[in-house]
């Protein structure tokens, strides 16, 4: 693992390994960041951020992996936007992402559709060496609640009437 962080006040980039541990690092790495910018373990925007570098460190490791190649975790706070920016990168190219492929009783292919649910925006960007997957939460309450231009939001759930 590279110990290198980088030293702005409103980004880190980390290194890790292409493994279900590094994935796990990524994750935990994230609410301890989140809670030295303020964003506190228990918060919501500290369980969303966890929660959307999981499934996105979980895609690298398992989809992008290249073996002796690591993944990177970049968060950065764009303050300007009142939002959080989360990227992990890969090193693997050659496959596209598939966004809820497979059937309904599948037990993968969701990852993509929660990162969509979750976020304001996400999308995927080629770099030289394998492509980066990015996501932007927002940072305050108030602003969540807005309804983002094509973004899915969760339907109410429906009762199935009684008798």
């Amino acid at each position: 693992m590279n110990l290198e962080i980088s030293t702005p006040t409103n980004e880190l980039s980390q290194r890790l390994s292409s493994t279900a541990r590094g994935a796990r690092l990524a994750r935990r790495l994230t609410g301890a960041q989140l809670a030295t910018w303020g964003y506190p373990h228990d918060s919501d925007i500290s369980h969303t951020a966890q929660l959307l570098v999981a499934e996105l460190a979980a895609n690298a490791v398992t989809h992008g992996r290249v073996p002796g190649r690591d993944f990177e975790l970049k968060l950065t706070l764009l303050p300007e936007k009142d939002t959080l920016r989360i990227e992990v990168s890969d090193t693997r190219a050659d496959r596209e992402l598939r966004f809820l492929e497979g059937g309904l009783e599948d037990e993968n292919g969701r990852g993509l559709v929660v990162v969509f649910v979750l976020s304001a925006r996400w999308g995927v960007a080629e770099r030289a060496v394998g492509k980066t997957v990015w996501a932007e939460i927002p940072l305050s309450p108030r602003q969540r609640s807005r309804p983002h231009p094509g973004t899915a939001r969760p339907c109410p759930r429906r009762h199935a009437p009684e008798g």
